[in-house]
């Protein structure tokens, strides 16, 4: 693990809204020389804790206009069912994030769709097919006041 400093978390906070700014203009912003800012964004790169760079896209213009967290239990608890079930929703375009997560319900998942009735589609033709699930439930995202994961 490495070990972040003031000036490394700077910049990390200053990459995670601005990730496209220039290595000059973010070496300005956390008081470094510009080699020098460019040798630690590398480092925080080349360890790992820079995974890599994103554009913000706007999920409407493309399309997007129903977002869902869904809850999934299974009906096996074994790792072969836990497995099966994650190759096949890593297969499904609408999955944007699957959690396996503690509680009542084994995995928690984002999923994206043009609507409802393409939502409807994908509950009967994808999640009802994976033998492996014994519940859905889904929590409808009406508005996002924050969202980080950009």
């Amino acid at each position: 693990m490495m070990k972040i400093d003031r000036i490394d978390e700077r910049i990390l906070c200053e990459l995670k809204d601005r990730g496209r700014v220039s290595n000059t203009e973010l070496a300005n912003r956390v008081g470094l020389s510009p080699s020098a800012c460019l040798r630690r964004v590398q480092e925080l790169e080349r360890t790992g804790v820079i995974k890599g760079y994103r554009a913000v896209l706007n999920q409407s213009e493309l399309g997007v206009g129903f977002v869902a967290y869904i809850t999934i239990g299974l009906s096996d608890h074994s790792k072969k069912s836990q497995e099966e079930f994650e190759q096949a929703v890593t297969k499904s375009s609408e999955v944007r994030e699957c959690h396996n997560i503690t509680g009542v319900s084994e995995y928690l998942l984002r999923v994206e769709t043009t609507d409802l009735v393409a939502y409807k589609a994908f509950h009967s033709d994808v999640l009802g097919s994976i033998p492996q699930v014994n519940s859905i439930q889904t929590y409808v995202v009406m508005d996002s006041p924050k969202d980080e994961r950009a």
